[in-house]
């Protein structure tokens, strides 16, 4: 797909996006109901030629499955109704104080946390004090790593003349960590060799896994290669080539030892597996069940 611009489409169940991701295309969604495993929803190949179809129905040059690079699922939380059709229930949230010292929220999406947030806060705040707190400033509170990127953004040369970066390298970083690139080439500057590009992933760096571990929670494999990064997404082989390097990486801070690392690499694959599986199946049920064929890695005792 030869452009820069983004399509949003209307379906006769569903809002199909069509958006640029980096050297890539996010195309989605399929807004179907579901009922079965909620930790791993998974893909059917029903869903991938749902979309697959409709995309194809706006392309000059159509798109196949040897096209698509990575799969992956998530779910909604929506208000019930009375609408049979997912699509027509509303993506709005809902307040609701069911009884003294119980606020909660249901329904949303993670576009709107901060207004969700935002009002459940509010009306906590509320029966606590009778309404005598200040007005929520979370609207004029910059995002994490937010405060301070647009002028890093203007020093991006000499950023990558300082770590000895290719300038992209470093629009890279600060696309992912905006102000936070600072705490990544502060690893940087303390092992230079975690500069080298993650083999098998090389959209990344060696000190973006090792980031993950030490600052933004990463526990396991599976966290760095398909959360804090997307190379189970971005790479065609799901990142099978960049979990043996990238789970040595963690294995340093988390003190793993070489069970551990072969344990997760070996987790990681049969989840890729499982995914493809499930992608192989006609209907949800069996793509439930074929996803479910791996099951979650347990931290050793």
């Amino acid at each position: 797909m030869n452009s820069q611009s983004g399509l949003i489409l209307r379906t006769e169940k569903s809002v199909l996006f069509v958006i640029p991701w980096g050297r890539h295309w996010l195309i989605g969604t399929t807004d179907t109901d579901w009922d079965l495993d909620k930790q791993h929803p998974a893909v059917s190949s029903r869903d991938i030629d749902y979309l697959l179809e409709h995309v194809n129905g706006v392309l000059e040059t159509p798109l196949t499955r040897d096209d698509v690079e990575g799969v992956y699922a998530g779910l909604r939380p929506l208000l019930s109704g009375d609408a049979a059709d997912t699509s027509k229930l509303s993506r709005e949230h809902l307040v609701g104080h069911p009884v003294p010292g119980l606020v909660v929220v249901a329904g949303g999406k993670y576009t709107t946390y901060r207004v969700m947030a935002k009002d459940a806060v509010d009306e906590a705040v509320r029966t606590l004090d009778g309404g005598a707190a200040a007005p929520s400033v979370t609207e004029d509170v910059p995002l994490v790593g937010a405060d301070g990127y647009r002028a890093l953004w203007n020093r991006r040369q000499s950023l990558a003349a300082e770590a000895g970066l290719h300038v992209v390298r470093i629009e890279h970083l600060l696309n992912r960590y905006g102000s936070l690139i600072t705490e990544v080439l502060e690893i940087l500057r303390a092992d230079p060799s975690l500069s080298a590009p993650l083999a098998g992933a090389d959209d990344y760096l060696e000190a973006e896994v090792v980031y993950a571990t030490t600052h933004e929670g990463a526990r396991h494999l599976d966290d760095v290669l398909t959360r804090r990064t997307r190379a189970s997404i971005e790479s065609w082989d799901r990142g099978l080539a960049a979990a043996d390097r990238a789970a040595r990486l963690m294995a340093g801070p988390l003190g793993w030892s070489e069970e551990q690392i072969r344990d997760e690499v070996e987790h990681y694959r049969k989840r890729v597996a499982a995914e493809r599986d499930a992608q192989q199946q006609p209907d949800d049920q069996t793509a439930d069940a074929a996803r479910l064929g791996a099951p979650d890695i347990l931290p050793l005792s």
